[in-house]
């Protein structure tokens, strides 16, 4: 009994911890005919009111995408930051360092819990 009570607790150990929010890339801004393709829509999981994005403001967001040219790495990022709210529906406005691909649209990105402004 001893010893499956200290396997467990050695395997709870060992599980990695999440160190960010996961998140949709949904599309551009955009207006009836035109879109903006320097700022990204960004879905955050467990986000459903304007009033908790306000948190996530300033925080870092990253695109991990696989490429296939190994001699740059197969994991690339591109990095960019939450700057505002979009609606009212938990759906924040990010400004990446470059554009992302339109082929990344409801792929997953990663919502960093810093820069901390508590």
């Amino acid at each position: 009994f001893f010893f499956l009570f200290l396997s467990s607790y050695m395997s709870s150990q060992d599980k990695q911890l999440r160190l960010y929010s996961k998140g949709i890339f949904l599309g551009f801004r955009r207006s009836l005919r035109g879109q903006m393709t320097h700022t990204s829509l960004v879905k955050i999981e467990g986000v459903n009111d304007k009033n908790d994005t306000s948190f996530y403001f300033g925080k870092r967001v990253a695109y991990v995408y696989r490429a296939s040219n190994p001699k740059r790495g197969k994991t690339r990022v591109i990095w960019g930051r939450i700057t505002t709210s979009h609606g009212n529906n938990g759906v924040v406005r990010a400004k990446f360092k470059r554009n992302l691909p339109a082929r990344a649209m409801g792929s997953r990105v990663r919502v960093m819990l810093y820069p901390s402004r508590v």
